[in-house]
């Protein structure tokens, strides 16, 4: 018999929706039945591509007896903490405050108003090591409720005053400031590169996309040649590693070892597009081709297998299938035979590393241990038709693995993280020129928009054809980036009106004046415990880091000084932060580089789709200009001034498509030749 959860839309909700267990989703009724009942709140928080999630599923939640003395004694509550991170982390700095860890399950024990008393992560069927049995757990929890309610009390209220006062503390005060502070953070994350196998310390090791970043602005400020080392050593060790799917293109979520081989095995729609921005710009900064082949890869994975049919991006793939982590990727020398034939399935053994013997459980995570160079000697080929040949077999494998059994997808749309896709969909359209990057990055914006904003209001999630939650920060961030950057891309203003439209409602929502920071949750939001407030970047930038850049590049846009405020606001009073904890600010760092920086305002007035346009375009995404805006309209276009206040007076000459280069709205010379925006562009 289904519990509650049958009614929602969240793919890991509806994942437990048969367990024996009496699951409420989080809401009033199973916090109105804990009052009611005086019971504990046994909160569970996962993912649907958890791993560690689905094997406690299996291993308790499934379980009859477990589930007996689960809603015997508890109200239990499920949580997808992708649709709701206030819930997330909130408890989540719960029980890193009590275990002084954390990840996910998350297994937490709340009193009826929702106070945390114990946690923990997993928690297995039998005791383990140091872990009690789950049962065993419950047990202790229960009779500790019932029988030593004043010690549980005092727990719940230690940890109450906790969380309210981290949520009210200050950061510490900077030592630094503008560019000496960004320097100095930006060498302290040097000091953390592995400058011979790429990323930052040892195993596992996660890709850190936005402090990659901040080494690649770091070197276009200074020069500095270590910083560039650092960010394409990983960059290219990633896309030769097993991390990266050699096949179908994107990346999972993490490495478990140094080296980039083992990947869990996941893949994460906010990890894909931050990476393909990043790579993009690597290009942009460069101009070496591998990193655009690989951000494109990546964004074709995300349009192929990841795109819902009305335009939107699914969240997740999850890391099983068939009950087995990596099944899905891996191979042997006789699959590789069989479906190749043996002189083709020579070549891909050679070229990705495939033996008899296996790198990954008795199998093969297919990688580039060594350059194609070094493959075409070996093999006696051509490096050109080894690359052809690699070609044609990856579609042959491509198109095999595709009749096994896929993993699972969570097809549920989240706005933040679509907002972070769109951002690197209109950037690819630009450095590419590739109509489909740009007919995909406007399907998403018209997406967005069209069934995920009600009366004004952004949604968090979207399935099944119903927008629901509240959006919460990041979100409003992330879609208003995203939007602005696919203004930039075509000209089209209606992108950055509601990318405007966006950003004014968010101060409306989330701006604490008397902090100098955003909140999480929107001002009319469902009362917690205390109001969130993340402050640091993680795997994905935070809100305050989104808000804080989105706000900068459209105070260029628009013109307006009080984006441009709250935004300086922001950086100096978490300044401290970015000082003494760089690698938990990646985002924000970036931010305050543009707001140090000469910013180029460049403003192109011509027929969008025209070649002489185009040309222009060209030379602007062909270089790496992270502190740049562009606005661009038609010539008959007479709206684009009154929003677009760069664009005032800015006329065509000789009917031709013309660019200004400007700073500060001091503008030099006008001129309709790529090689003289070059010069100009060259100068900032």
């Amino acid at each position: 018999m289904a519990n509650r959860l049958a009614r929602e839309t969240s793919p890991y909700l509806l994942q437990h929706a048969d367990n024996p267990v009496d699951w409420y989703p989080w809401g009033e009724e199973a916090l109105a039945r804990a009052r009611d009942e005086d019971k504990p709140i046994l909160l569970s928080v996962g993912y649907s591509a958890c791993h560690w999630c689905h094997v406690m599923e299996r291993e308790s939640f499934e379980d009859e007896a477990t589930a007996a003395l689960m809603n015997e004694h508890f109200v239990n509550v499920k949580v997808d903490r992708e649709e709701r991170p206030d819930i997330d982390s909130l408890y989540m700095q719960a029980v890193q405050a009590l275990t002084r860890s954390g990840g996910w399950p998350m297994t937490v024990f709340l009193t009826p108003d929702g106070t945390p008393f114990y946690g923990g992560t997993y928690f297995p069927p039998r005791q383990y090591g140091n872990m009690p049995a789950f049962t065993q757990l419950l047990q202790s929890i229960a009779s500790a409720y019932e029988t030593r309610r004043d010690e549980v009390d005092a727990s719940a209220g230690q940890v109450r005053d906790f969380l309210r006062s981290a949520a009210e503390a200050a950061m510490p005060e900077a030592d630094e400031s503008g560019e000496r502070l960004f320097e100095s953070a930006a060498k302290s994350l040097l000091s953390e590169a592995d400058l011979k196998l790429g990323g930052f310390g040892g195993a596992p090791k996660f890709p850190q996309p936005m402090n990659l970043e901040v080494l690649l602005r770091h070197h276009r400020r200074t020069g500095d040649e270590d910083a560039l080392r650092a960010v394409e050593t990983t960059l290219t060790a990633m896309s030769r590693g097993g991390i990266y799917d050699q096949l179908g293109g994107g990346f999972a979520r993490y490495s478990t070892d140094a080296q980039w081989l083992v990947p869990h095995f996941e893949k994460m729609l906010y990890d894909n597009a931050l990476l393909a921005r990043l790579y993009l710009e690597a290009y942009q900064a460069t101009g070496k081709e591998p990193y655009r082949r690989t951000a494109t890869e990546t964004l074709d994975y995300l349009l192929r297998d990841m795109r819902s049919p009305e335009g939107g991006l699914y969240s997740a793939e999850d890391a099983d299938s068939e009950g087995v982590e990596g099944k899905f990727y891996v191979w042997t020398p006789q699959e590789l035979q069989e479906a190749l034939g043996a002189e083709d399935a020579r070549v891909a053994a050679t070229y990705w590393g495939v033996s008899e013997r296996g790198n990954f459980e008795g199998k093969n995570i297919l990688y580039l241990q060594r350059s194609a160079e070094a493959v075409a000697a070996e093999l006696g080929l051509d490096p050109a038709e080894l690359e052809e040949r690699i070609s044609s077999i990856r579609g042959t494998l491509l198109s095999e693995r595709g009749e096994r059994v896929r993993p699972a997808r969570d097809e549920k749309v989240l706005a933040s993280w679509n907002g972070l896709a769109l951002r690197a969909l209109a950037l690819a359209a630009g450095v590419t020129g590739e109509e489909r990057y740009r007919r995909a990055a406007t399907e998403l914006g018209e997406f967005l928009l069209q069934k995920m904003m009600d009366d004004g209001r952004l949604r968090r999630s979207y399935k099944d054809g119903e927008a629901r939650i509240d959006a919460y920060l990041e979100d409003y961030a992330a879609v208003a980036d995203g939007l602005a950057a696919l203004y930039e891309a075509t000209s089209e203003l209606r992108w950055l009106a509601a990318a405007r439209d966006l950003a004014d409602r968010m101060l409306k929502l989330f701006w604490d004046a008397g902090r100098g920071a955003f909140y999480d949750t929107p001002v009319d939001h469902e009362e917690l415990l205390t109001r969130p407030r993340d402050l640091y970047d993680t795997a994905a930038p935070s809100g305050n880091s989104l808000a804080t850049e989105t706000l900068l590049r459209l105070s260029l846009l628009l013109d307006r000084d009080d984006y441009r405020e709250v935004s300086e606001r922001v950086l100096s009073d978490l300044a401290g932060g970015m000082e003494k904890v760089p690698a938990g600010f990646g985002r924000l760092l970036c931010a305050l580089d543009f707001s140090v920086s000469r910013t180029a305002e460049v403003a192109l007035v011509g027929e969008p789709d025209a070649g002489e346009t185009r040309a222009l375009a060209d030379v602007v995404y062909g270089r790496y200009l992270p502190n740049s805006v562009v606005a661009g309209c038609a010539p008959e276009d007479d709206e684009a001034p009154a929003l677009v206040p760069l664009l005032a007076g800015r006329e065509t000459r000789d009917g031709r498509a013309t660019v200004y280069v400007c700073e500060g709205y001091v503008c030099q010379s006008p001129t309709t030749e790529p090689e003289e925006l070059a010069r100009q562009l060259d100068e900032i």
